[in-house]
């Protein structure tokens, strides 16, 4: 059984058990229960429901893990014989969100 859960304006594949990593979620402390009433569709093996646009009656109950950085994505710009050159570096944030259970 799994769900089909948006998590701040992005779809995730939510499983029982499993460590989802989202965009960061920030302001809580690490052990923090989420609630998501979001949910897109519920899968089971033998019924599927999918909603319009949220299942009613549907929750994702997950768990706050810790947050970790992504890559270091590095931007350079250069036009050539002009002496203009550029670098910006960014790496996003995310957090860990474990789901204990859904709601169908």
């Amino acid at each position: 059984m799994y769900a089909l859960v948006e998590i701040l304006g992005k779809q995730y594949k939510a499983i029982e058990g499993q460590t989802v990593q989202v965009d960061y979620i920030g302001q809580l402390e690490e052990g923090a229960s989420l609630e998501y009433a979001t949910v897109l569709a519920i899968v089971d093996e033998d019924n599927a429901k999918f909603g319009t646009p949220y299942v009613a009656d549907a929750k994702v109950k997950a768990t706050l893990g810790g947050s970790l950085k992504g890559d270091k994505i590095r931007v350079f710009k250069k036009e050539r014989r002009k002496g203009y050159r550029r670098t910006q570096g960014h790496r996003q944030r995310y957090s860990l969100i474990t789901i204990d259970q859904i709601i169908a």
